[in-house]
């Protein structure tokens, strides 16, 4: 199983009053690994227009659509966590004046939901539905958006990056946790909101920065205005830099791919092992693979190669079926392997399904001993911040020894980069939730009891 992450949002704004559709459609295409499954844009030019389609970008949107002079726009790309969804639940979500386009996920969001449901007839199930009526509820009162942003933070607990469009101007906010990414860039006139830095860079724009946790920008035809509506407790999800973000991107500041190349000199110095090459198992690992490699002083190799035009295993019905999925995902190279002492590295062991198929191929195609890395710590609790993490009772490390899972995964080594490297290698406050239930708010503790009472386990 591989974890999947919500989504990417995008937003464009001109100050010059230039159209922005092409603009935004680009740096969709950019953050397509952050959604796969459906796409939306919204765009302002005196109304908000609308355009949702279900697949790739590519496929979702025609030349039609994106033939538009609107200086306005934002966009996103989605990764259900389900296999079930309608598009109702496709993003951007629309509220009279308001358009929202969100990446995370509430923990509260029922009982948000419950306390409007009164006024509000929902169509789907997505966050940023609740978040558009809200602040279009709070705008119909009379509030400024910094005071109707505001009561809305106030309101939710969870992960939230957010572009938004309100009476004709682009903003965005992010919880006060920053807890997923949010980027700005600029090419002139032209102002951008991303989840990643590599959106920017289809256009030529430059990196600004990140947004920060609980602060509000609204942009202006002057520029930017920014305002810190609620304090900042920065603990950034620590899979965007192990797994989500793409190499070539920026996020809080730091380059994804120096993030992942110092984990691979850490897991390294950690756990050296006599090896003849070193494998990453597509496509994150390779940065932490390369220089894992080099320390070692092994051969790096592309010793496993992946099909892109398989489907998720994680949503097929039963184990059987996942298992089948997993030979048609994930090949190993037999000359390359044959007769070698591998060290193979992956970003992380959910339920171990996938990995224990592919050391079983390993040692089909001829490895003499497989040495498994993981370039994150055990995953013992579930997310609840916009991850697929699993259930407790789901999850191998959280029912299971290291000793346990190696010999599980038959493997001849196992090494899962300790929670000091990670914090080495990251250089940020991190939110751990998912690997020691250290969640940074209040009702995603109040949830994890719950589901841990619930499943008897006593992971952590």
């Amino acid at each position: 199983m591989k974890l999947r992450e919500k989504c990417g949002v995008a937003g464009v704004f001109s100050a010059d009053g230039k159209p922005v559709a092409q603009l935004l459609y680009a740096s969709l295409i950019a953050l397509q690994h952050r959604g796969q499954d459906a796409a939306g844009i919204v765009l302002a030019d005196g109304g908000l227009h609308e355009r949702k389609g279900f697949g790739l970008v590519a496929e979702a949107f025609s030349k039609k659509d994106l033939e538009s002079d609107a200086p306005v726009g934002i966009g996103h790309t989605r990764y259900p966590t389900t296999s079930t969804y309608t598009e109702n639940d496709i993003q951007p979500s629309v509220c009279k004046n308001v358009a929202i386009a969100n990446n995370g996920h509430i923990t509260n969001y029922e009982e948000v939901k419950g306390k409007l449901a009164g006024s509000y007839e929902f169509k789907g199930g997505v966050e940023s539905e609740l978040m558009a009526y809200f602040l279009s509820m709070q705008l119909d009162n009379g509030k400024p958006l910094d005071g109707a942003v505001a009561g809305l933070m106030n309101a939710l607990d969870g992960a939230y990056s957010s572009v938004g469009i309100a009476d004709g101007k682009m903003f965005c906010f992010r919880d006060p946790h920053a807890i997923r990414p949010l980027v700005l860039g600029k090419k002139g006139g032209t102002y951008f909101v991303a989840s990643e830095s590599v959106a920017f860079d289809m256009s030529g724009a430059e990196y600004l920065g990140p947004v920060k946790g609980g602060e509000l920008i609204v942009f202006e035809r002057e520029g930017p205005v920014r305002k810190q509506l609620i304090p900042e407790d920065v603990r950034h999800c620590m899979f965007e830099y192990v797994y989500f973000s793409r190499p070539d991107s920026i996020i809080d500041g730091q380059w994804v791919f120096r993030v992942r190349e110092k984990i691979g000199e850490i897991v390294a110095r950690e756990s050296p092992v006599k090896a003849d090459i070193v494998v990453p198992v597509p496509d994150t690992s390779r940065s932490a693979a390369m220089v894992m490699a080099r320390e070692l002083g092994a051969r790096y190799e592309e010793g496993v190669i992946k099909n892109r035009y398989v489907g998720r295993t994680f949503i097929m019905p039963d184990q059987q079926t996942r298992v089948e999925a997993v030979r048609m995902k994930l090949n190993p190279v037999k000359p390359v392997v044959d007769g070698k002492r591998v060290v193979l590295v992956d970003d992380s062991i959910v339920r171990g399904t996938t990995m224990r198929e592919m050391v079983k191929m390993m040692r089909a195609a001829g490895a003499k001993e497989v040495h498994l890395r993981i370039t994150c710590p055990p995953i013992t609790h579930p997310c609840f911040y916009g991850v697929n993490i699993p259930t407790f009772g789901e999850l191998i490390a959280g029912t299971r020894s290291i000793d346990e899972i190696k010999e599980y995964l038959g493997v001849d080594s196992l090494h899962y980069l300790s929670m000091g490297g990670l914090k080495e290698a990251v250089g940020r406050p991190l939110c751990t939730g998912c690997l020691d239930g250290g969640y940074p708010t209040e009702y995603a503790k109040k949830l994890a009891e719950e589901r841990r009472d619930s499943s008897g386990s006593s992971c952590g």
